[in-house]
């Protein structure tokens, strides 16, 4: 009877101690990406469950199921335990889910009697990348809604939660209709230089094939050298992909298909670390359907840094000068607390000052840079704009970005392998 009993007791001093290191692993998912099945508007987006404040929340369309939240740790990882901390509209039933894809789904946990309040739970043994709380009965009249979704655990590969530094490389202006075999052909030495930084990935700002942007001259010219690193790439158009006499932008499309319109349009979002990057068509930015897209991508966003990239430039210095045509944007950009904004159009290179939309100089301003010498021929400087800090015409290159959870910096190298501009570090708003 007695080892009985020490059997027993055994046993749960085991258990307990499963849960209690369960409980102690680190949180993944503070800050991460988030999506859901509906918002009851636009100040309960699903960050809101993810941004470490019981002030905030997320909230679903009232009165209909079911309903999910769902977070992205940004890696694969094993999950042991999910806290939810109710508002007054609890579920009465849900399901605690893990994927590796976010198509397929596993069941780690399932309430069927809740009642609100806080949902602590330890000793999961879940595997996957994405975690979602799928909601299939409502405890009240009205939606369901979390103050917080915190997901506890370890990353493969014990990766340190909210990602680790990473570096980008971007330019724009690329191919002429030139290749190697000419020697005054650039774009061949700025993909030689962008492949051997070797980054975490690549953006390009438009007008990445010359003249037309047929889809011929994709193949015969920006493959040839850009392309070895396509599949890496997250490109935005430029004017001259409108230029196509078969249709705007239908070379472009052709060429670069579900890298360029990975939602369905030709601008779009995705996230690395604790970065939001949103890619942009400046060529459409007289489209309420982009705009509208925009404020909602942006107001749904739970990280705590903000890039965004496109063509044409609201400040430059060079022969095109200011485009005021970004100007809408830049307010949206700005109210969102956006840090960065890339460029090209104007083949040069240019940093300006923090500033905002009208060009005031300001501590929480946008930071903005030209990158336009991607291989086309240079521009000259112009007229010297307000706030523009440096600028540099005639020397190919590519921007050599620095990424880390809190804050930015980088360097313009050129073609010769010199860095001919390096910037200030920058923290994220």
């Amino acid at each position: 009877m007695f080892a009985a009993v020490l059997a027993l007791l055994g046993g749960l001093l085991l258990g307990w101690s499963e849960r209690a290191g369960a409980a102690a692993d680190p949180l993944l998912s503070r800050g991460k990406a988030a999506t859901a099945s509906s918002t009851e508007g636009s100040s309960y987006a699903a960050g809101k469950a993810f941004d470490g404040s019981t002030s905030t929340r997320w909230a679903s369309a009232e009165g209909k199921d079911p309903q999910w939240l769902r977070v992205d740790l940004g890696a694969n990882a094993t999950v042991s335990r999910v806290k939810l901390s109710w508002e007054a509209a609890y579920a009465k039933a849900y399901r605690l889910e893990v994927s590796a894809d976010g198509v397929t789904w596993t069941t780690v946990a399932e309430e069927k009697a809740g009642n609100g309040g806080t949902d602590d739970w330890t000793g999961l043994a879940g595997k996957g990348r994405y975690v979602r709380m799928y909601g299939t009965a409502r405890g009240t009249s009205y939606g369901y809604s979390l103050l917080e979704m915190e997901v506890y655990g370890a990353l493969d590969g014990g990766t340190p939660p909210g990602g680790a530094a990473f570096t980008v490389v971007a330019a724009g202006d690329i191919a002429a209709q030139c290749t190697a075999s000419d020697s005054a052909c650039a774009h061949p030495k700025t993909a030689a230089l962008a492949q051997q930084i070797d980054p975490k990935f690549y953006l390009t700002m438009g007008d990445n094939q010359y003249d037309d942007a047929r889809s011929s001259d994709f193949r015969d010219y920006y493959d040839k050298t850009w392309g070895a690193f396509k599949a890496k790439t997250h490109p935005v158009p430029g004017n001259h992909e409108t230029y196509d006499p078969a249709g705007s932008l239908v070379g472009y499309k052709s060429y670069f298909g579900s890298i360029a319109y990975p939602q369905g349009k030709s601008w779009y979002s995705f996230d690395e670390g604790n970065w939001h990057f949103v890619a942009l068509d400046s060529n459409a930015f007289d489209q309420s359907a982009q705009i509208d897209w925009l404020k909602a991508d942006l107001a749904a966003n739970a990280k705590k840094c903000v890039a965004a990239y496109w063509h044409h430039p609201l400040y430059s210095s060079g022969g095109h000068g200011n485009d005021p045509v970004s100007r809408p944007v830049w307010k949206i950009l700005y109210g969102a607390k956006a840090d960065l904004v890339l460029n090209g159009h104007d083949h040069h290179y240019e940093r300006f000052a923090p500033q905002d939309p009208d060009g005031k100089a300001t501590a929480d301003g946008i930071v903005e840079i030209v990158g336009g010498m991607g291989g086309a021929e240079p521009y000259p400087i112009e007229q010297v704009q307000p706030n523009s800090q440096k600028r540099i015409s005639g020397d190919y290159g590519v921007l050599k970005l620095d990424f880390t959870d809190s804050g930015y910096g980088w360097s313009y190298v050129g073609t010769d392998g010199q860095v001919k501009d390096t910037s200030p570090k920058y923290s994220c708003h």
